[in-house]
C-alpha cells in the first residue's frame, strides 16, 4: 500500500490495481486532454506577458485515457471529479447532472473563458471563479508559482474540496501534475494520495508539497505559542 498524504512516482494504473473497491471518497482528477497543451505550445497564445517555457511531460498530452482508466478510478473511489471530461465524455459515458465549471476570468484572450469538470454527483452545475491569467490570479498577495503548463490552482481545488468532500474522506488524484490538489487537501484537513507518472513534474510537485506542510507547520507552532502568550506582536511594516 502507498503511504498517505505523499506524491508517488508511480504509473495510475498500476497504483491504483493495489486499492480494494471503495477505498477512495472522493477522485479529483485533471487527466490529458488529447488536445496537445503539453507545454510548448503555450508559449504561442496570449500577449499579456511574457510566455512561460515549460518542459513537456510525459505523453505530451496526445491522447485521454482510455475506458480501462476510467473503470479502475470508478472501481476505487466512491465519487468523482474529473476536469476536461467535455473533450472525452463518451469515453466514460455517464450522464451527469453536475458539471463544475472554473470560470477563470481571463476574458480577452485566445485561452478558454472557463474549464468544465464532470462529477459523479447527483446536484445541480456550479460555478467556482478564481482568476487565472497569466500574471493576474484571484489572490495576488499569495500567487502560486507555475511549475507546470496544465496547473491549476490550489485555491480552485480547496474550494472544491470543501464543497464536495466530508470531514474524513480520503482523496485520490490519479494525474498529480502540480501538486495542486494534493496541496488543497492537505489545507482542508483530508488524507490524499497523488500519483504522477513524470519524474521530473512529480519531483517538482513533491517540493512543492513539501513547503506547503512545512509552512502549515510553522503557522501551527505559531498559533500554539500565541494561545500560551509566548508570542509579542512583531512590526512587519516596511521601514522604507
Amino acid at each position: 500500500m502507498y503511504e498517505l498524504n505523499k506524491i508517488h512516482n508511480v504509473d495510475c494504473m498500476v497504483g491504483m490495481k493495489i486499492f480494494p473497491d471503495k477505498f477512495f471518497e472522493l477522485a479529483i482528477v485533471d487527466v490529458p486532454y488529447g488536445i496537445g497543451e503539453a507545454g510548448q505550445k503555450n508559449k504561442y497564445r496570449g500577449g499579456l506577458a511574457i510566455p512561460q517555457d515549460y518542459k513537456p511531460y510525459e505523453g505530451k498530452d496526445r491522447e485521454a485515457p482510455g475506458p480501462a482508466y476510467f473503470e479502475e478510478l470508478f472501481r476505487i473511489s466512491k465519487n468523482q471529479i474529473i476536469f476536461g471530461a467535455n473533450h472525452f465524455i463518451s469515453r466514460i459515458p455517464i450522464d451527469s447532472s453536475c458539471w463544475i465549471v472554473w470560470d477563470k476570468q481571463n476574458e480577452y484572450t485566445d485561452f478558454a473563458d472557463c474549464e468544465l469538470a464532470w462529477t459523479s454527483f447527483d446536484t445541480a452545475v456550479r460555478k467556482f471563479s478564481f482568476r487565472w491569467n497569466g500574471m493576474l490570479q484571484g489572490d495576488m498577495k499569495n500567487k502560486e508559482i507555475r511549475i507546470h503548463p496544465n496547473q491549476k490552482p490550489a485555491r480552485l481545488y480547496e474550494m472544491i474540496i470543501r464543497r464536495y468532500a466530508n470531514i474524513g474522506d480520503k482523496i485520490i488524484d490519479t494525474h498529480a501534475g502540480s501538486g495542486s490538489c494534493l496541496i488543497a487537501a492537505h489545507r482542508t484537513g483530508h488524507d490524499f494520495i497523488g500519483f504522477e507518472i513524470d519524474p521530473y513534474y512529480c519531483g517538482l510537485a513533491e517540493e512543492r508539497l513539501e513547503t506547503e506542510k512545512k509552512l502549515t507547520s510553522l503557522k501551527d507552532r505559531i498559533k500554539q505559542r500565541m494561545r500560551k502568550g509566548e508570542v509579542c506582536n512583531v512590526d512587519t511594516s516596511n521601514s522604507r
